[in-house]
């Protein structure tokens, strides 16, 4: 019998059958694309006006983005396509969304030139996330690096540049002399996201957490949300201010480690080379100190 290659009975297309995929690899994708939704949500509520909860689905997205990532190590459903999919999802939270609130809010007053900064933000965040994908393999990188991200990570990107609209909730008169100032800050966002800068990034935090402290926590943690429920904008203003003033210690810890690494570096003894025709781990014999030390043996 003759199978032609569209053949749906052949016995190659009977043999092939798709792996089932584990659920632990499926529940890091569906936080994800939770967080997606969230922000896509994000830019429909700005687009009819409700700036406020269109802020609330951009920290509810940054939250999800936190907890995605350790649940899949953690379940140990890390994937390929996981980590692709988490970074299309970022530049659509992180990038686009914020970029198109704030033009929303108050970019549009300033016409091109605040759609500029718009897209020059989400540029940004598009190229900071490509630059983490293509930098997360590098062989090279050192142990105590991976406490550091390169530029400020796309989450607290978004949630660090939407400060003027926090500002604004409080209080602020939004006059063109502020929309101005806030395009100037949303481009230096931009280009922190993008920029060299050491961020700690805390991921080898809380791995182990000792028994005494288990309960504070909890406390700490009921605490911080029932006040960003209560007051939501002051939280997030401080929060922005405190994080915006720790970036220097950041980078003041970074010189700190390469620094000990390079003193550790230069402190290890390094092989010798080897001279042609001498293999470098072979033994020597050491020669006599006299020449009448060589003599033969005389004892009968």
């Amino acid at each position: 019998m003759v199978f032609t290659p569209y053949d749906p009975d052949r016995p190659e297309a009977k043999r092939r059958r798709f792996r089932p995929v584990p659920v632990r690899m499926l529940v890091p994708n569906l936080i994800t694309l939770l967080a997606l939704c969230a922000g896509l949500t994000a830019m429909r509520i700005a687009v009819e006006g409700r700036l406020d909860l269109a802020l609330a689905a951009i920290v509810f997205a940054a939250a999800l983005d936190g907890i995605d990532g350790r649940i899949a190590r953690m379940l140990k459903g890390t994937s390929r396509f996981g980590a692709e999919l988490d970074s299309l999802a970022d530049f659509v939270n992180f990038g686009v969304a914020p970029a198109l609130i704030l033009y929303f809010w108050g970019l549009h007053d300033l016409k091109s030139a605040g759609w500029i900064a718009a897209m020059v933000f989400a540029i940004c965040a598009g190229l900071r996330l490509a630059r983490f994908n293509v930098m997360i393999d590098d062989p090279n990188k050192p142990a105590w690096a991976a406490n550091f991200f390169t530029g400020m990570p796309a989450p607290a990107g978004a949630i660090t540049v939407l400060l003027p609209i926090y500002l604004t909730f409080l209080g602020v008169e939004r006059g063109i002399f502020f929309t101005w100032l806030s395009l100037v800050y949303t481009l230096a966002m931009a280009f922190l996201m993008v920029s060299r800068l050491p961020v700690f990034s805390g991921k080898k935090m809380g791995q182990r957490v000792s028994p005494e402290v288990v309960l504070p926590i909890f406390v700490v943690t009921v605490l911080f949300f029932a006040l960003l429920i209560s007051y939501p904008w002051e939280v997030l203003s401080i929060g922005v201010l405190a994080y915006l003033a720790s970036l220097p210690f950041g980078w003041l810890s970074y010189r700190n480690h390469a620094r000990k690494s390079a003193l550790e570096s230069a402190t290890v003894p390094q092989p010798q080379p080897a001279g042609p025709g001498v293999e470098p781990d072979a033994p020597t014999i050491d020669a006599p100190e006299r020449a009448d030390d060589i003599r033969p043996n005389t004892r009968h």
